[in-house]
């Protein structure tokens, strides 16, 4: 077994578990950190059977994803870097045009304006996103989405 205390073959240490464990700060902390219930976010669902639950950090954001049979989200890219996990189920995914199926425990990293899209046949597809920085588009269309439904839930019934 190796000890991750040993020197890399450049001279530099890889370090050891008290250094990557440690409690002295070496700045001011960003804020205070919190806890999120992900079942307690409504979806958004931007296209039918694609519900996302967007978690924010302060340079971090994970997307929990959803997908029913049959959805799809389109080929397209953005410039933020995607780390994409499969909890459960399963879909296809296009990495620039390398198309595999996805299973629990796969992960895809999509660097920054890479083409790529998946979509599910059958079967449903749970899955995080992880974007740093946060994808800003998928932030306003989420609060662009949850200003309509307020609005909805305020507005006056209508007379059939």
């Amino acid at each position: 077994m190796t000890d991750v205390t040993q020197q890399a073959q450049g001279g530099e240490s890889l370090g050891d578990a008290a250094s990557h464990f440690s409690t002295e700060a070496h700045g001011e902390p960003a804020g205070p950190g919190r806890y999120v219930n992900v079942d307690s976010i409504s979806p958004v669902e931007f296209l039918p059977g694609l519900g996302f639950r967007p978690v924010l950090g302060q340079r971090a954001m994970t997307n929990f994803v959803s997908f029913e049979p049959g959805a799809e989200a389109p080929r397209h890219v953005h410039e933020e870097e995607q780390i994409v996990i499969v909890l459960d189920g399963e879909f296809t995914f296009d990495l620039d045009g390398d198309v595999r199926v996805m299973r629990k425990g796969d992960v895809a990293i999509v660097p920054a304006w890479v083409p790529h899209g998946a979509w599910t046949t059958e079967s449903h597809c749970l899955e995080v996103d992880v974007f740093c920085p946060p994808r800003q588009s998928l932030l306003k269309l989420a609060a662009a989405q949850a200003a309509q439904a307020e609005e909805a839930e305020q507005a006056p019934p209508s007379e059939a």
